[in-house]
């Protein structure tokens, strides 16, 4: 199968990020190098380092990325790792960073990742095939109570508890080892009449792809480190796909920009720490209505930005 090229915002990502010809770039999901592609398309003495933990992804946009030579880095690693993964490579600061969140298409339509809900496959689900901890380890040895928390917090499903109810129940038969054993469960646990919009694993497999890849707890830990990597007014372009990765990126870039703590009837601030940067993005950048009626998985996207301040 092909890896897909389309990139989500791809136009506003790339003006956003402001790139320089001659500027060093990082594309902390690098997938299959869409927007690398675009990037490298603006560099002319610059550098992009491209980073990801899926192999292939590494093989897809290696192929990708082939005409621009040595003016790309590709690197198997975590975006969470970045810092150090650059440090390596003897880059202690870049112009711009990228992050496009969630599941790729390649592995949405790669059914034997076991990633969509449409395709019989085993429970895999993990973006790094070098852990160990699968989708499967997490539905038959969760409790009752953790899947619930896991299904209602990251899927927002509303039929959460009865979900994670059938899931114990079935797997007391014998374990849940593929997706449409998973599927089967869960239409059992929604009511007929609220199956009509859309697929009903859909957040449920949502719920426990972002759980058994770390996602939110990967991304709240590495924004700071991102933000120190950037150079004077390099610029941190993130794209989410949840409304708890927004959530997450957009009280964190706020944080960055007013780091104050002091109380709000102080005449001065006294807790001394200073602001990174500036919002870009006071609202997310949305698709336009050309690309969701191209692009059907771009709906949900928003695009945020952070400028690091100028020393």
């Amino acid at each position: 199968m092909e890896f897909t090229h389309y990139s989500v915002l791809p136009a506003e990502t790339i003006e956003q990020l402001q790139v320089k010809p001659d500027g060093i770039y990082a594309d902390g999901t690098l997938g299959g190098g869409g927007h690398a592609f675009l990037v490298c398309s603006l560099l002319t003495t610059g550098h992009l380092y491209g980073i990801d933990q899926d192999e292939a992804a590494i093989a897809a946009a290696g192929e990708r990325l082939a005409p621009f030579g040595d003016r790309v880095t590709i690197l198997r690693n975590n975006f969470c790792n970045m810092r150090a993964a650059l440090g390596e490579q003897g880059v202690e600061r870049v112009d711009g960073i990228l992050l496009d969140l969630g599941v790729s298409s390649y592995q949405l339509d790669t059914g034997e990742r076991g990633f969509s809900y449409r395709y019989d496959a085993p429970l895999d689900m993990r973006m790094d095939r070098r852990q160990t901890r699968m989708a499967r380890d997490i539905i038959n040895n969760c409790s009752e109570g953790e899947l619930y928390r896991i299904i209602r917090d990251y899927g927002e499903e509303r039929f959460a508890k009865n979900i994670a109810k059938h899931i114990v129940m079935r797997r007391a038969e014998k374990p849940i080892e593929t997706t449409f054993e998973l599927n089967d469960v869960i239409k059992g646990a929604i009511p007929a009449k609220m199956r009509q919009n859309g697929h009903p694993s859909k957040q449920t497999f949502q719920a426990i792809r972002i759980e058994c890849n770390r996602e939110l707890e990967v991304l709240r830990d590495s924004l700071e480190d991102l933000v120190a990597l950037l150079n004077p007014g390099g610029r941190l372009c993130v794209i989410t796909f949840h409304s708890l990765e927004d959530r997450i990126v957009k009280t964190a870039f706020r944080s960055f920009e007013n780091p104050c703590v002091c109380p709000p009837d102080f005449p001065v601030c006294v807790c001394g720490r200073v602001s990174r940067g500036t919002v870009v993005t006071r609202k997310a950048i949305l698709p336009s209505g050309e690309e969701l009626a191209a692009n059907n998985r771009s709906k949900s996207a928003k695009l945020r930005v952070f400028e690091k301040r100028m020393d």
